[in-house]
């Protein structure tokens, strides 16, 4: 059965007598669409077995992240994303440090009682958050999501091995990681997530709709690889690259160490219809100690994300303003590493080159 003929026969199906569900997720992220993926999985088992399902993908923006009336069904899920206090919101699960816009957002979920809502600020991803989370308060048990468990942990964790396996995707998960972040389908993440529950990766990358796009995603992918190598400045630790006037936003965040090594941390400036991008992330196979918080640099602009890796957003106009943000995240790290590159040297003797 084709990809599109199968999400036709699911809109199809009758949904008299059964729970509505609407799972907001975090769009364009293989642990987003995971999540999506592994709370249906639940919810079903669990839950409800007739629970009608459907799917919204949420992306980082400037502004407001919620729209008004998007909550619109009896039951309303926050997968991999910020917390809403909204009280028409029933379950929520994220994982992120910067999980909560304000303060008084973190106050409401302090104070909500209905066994509903989790947050793991410990785990590398969602997914796995959700399936340990349900294993523990709901006796969820799901061996066949194994392999998605497995590899959003490890995607959304940078733990791949090396920086061969993470750019030169040899593996379905990594194949299909390239398709979600890239695809130009508004609704490709939303076809997606029913196949995720119910067939291995490999069968997945199969389906033609997914080869096709991941093949021209690929020849993409090569060329981007050749654009950031030109303009990446490597110094004191940190690469910086501009590719804003490229009219992409999606590309692998791993291409900077695969092609600096050297590389500790990597900050790079992206443009796409909805927004300017600041990237900031951390070399996960350079030794070298990263004492940065990037999620708290990034809070300071309004952004967020995890400690190692996080970024921010702007209106897609505001290019002057994203430069200097830019710039003043590029100094800050590369000063923090060479006054820490300087205290080694002070404390050891030996001479230690960024």
């Amino acid at each position: 059965m084709c990809f599109e003929l199968a999400l036709a026969l699911r809109k199809l199906k009758s949904r008299c007598g059964a729970m509505a569900i609407l799972v907001c997720f975090h769009d364009r992220c293989f642990d987003g669409i995971g999540s999506a993926a592994v709370f249906t999985r639940f919810y079903r088992q669990c839950i409800d077995p007739k629970a009608e399902f459907r799917y919204h993908g949420l992306m980082h923006r400037a502004g407001q992240l919620f729209d008004e009336g998007l909550f619109d069904e009896p039951e309303n899920v926050i997968v991999d994303f910020k917390y809403s206090s909204s009280d028409r919101l029933t379950w929520w699960f994220d994982h992120h440090q910067s999980a909560f816009l304000t303060e008084a957002d973190a106050e409401h979920f302090r104070h909500d009682r209905s066994g509903k809502k989790f947050y793991g600020p410990d785990y590398r991803s969602c997914t796995k958050f959700i399936v340990e989370t349900c294993q523990s308060k709901f006796g969820f048990e799901a061996p066949e999501l194994e392999e998605l468990v497995y590899w959003a942990d490890l995607i959304d964790g940078a733990q791949y091995p090396d920086t061969r396996t993470a750019v030169e995707m040899h593996d379905p998960a990594t194949q299909l990681t390239l398709v979600i972040e890239g695809s130009s389908d508004p609704q490709f993440s939303v076809r997606l997530i029913p196949e995720l529950i119910s067939k291995p990766l490999q069968k997945i990358m199969d389906i033609p709709e997914v080869r096709q796009t991941f093949d021209r995603l690929y020849t993409v992918h090569l060329k981007t690889i050749d654009i950031i190598r030109s303009r990446g400045e490597l110094k004191n630790g940190v690469v910086f690259f501009d590719v804003a006037d490229q009219s992409f936003e999606g590309f692998n965040k791993f291409i900077p160490y695969y092609l600096f090594p050297g590389a500790v941390y990597s900050v790079a400036l992206s443009r796409s219809q909805a927004r300017i991008k600041i990237g900031v992330g951390s070399n996960p196979w350079n030794p070298s100690p990263k004492t940065a918080n990037l999620a708290s640099i990034c809070e300071r602009y309004g952004g967020g994300g995890h400690a190692k890796v996080a970024a921010i957003s702007l209106p897609p106009t505001d290019f002057a303003r994203a430069r200097k943000v830019a710039d003043e995240i590029v100094t800050d790290l590369r000063s923090g590493l060479a006054a820490s590159v300087g205290n080694r040297e002070q404390g050891t003797g030996n001479t230690i080159q960024g």
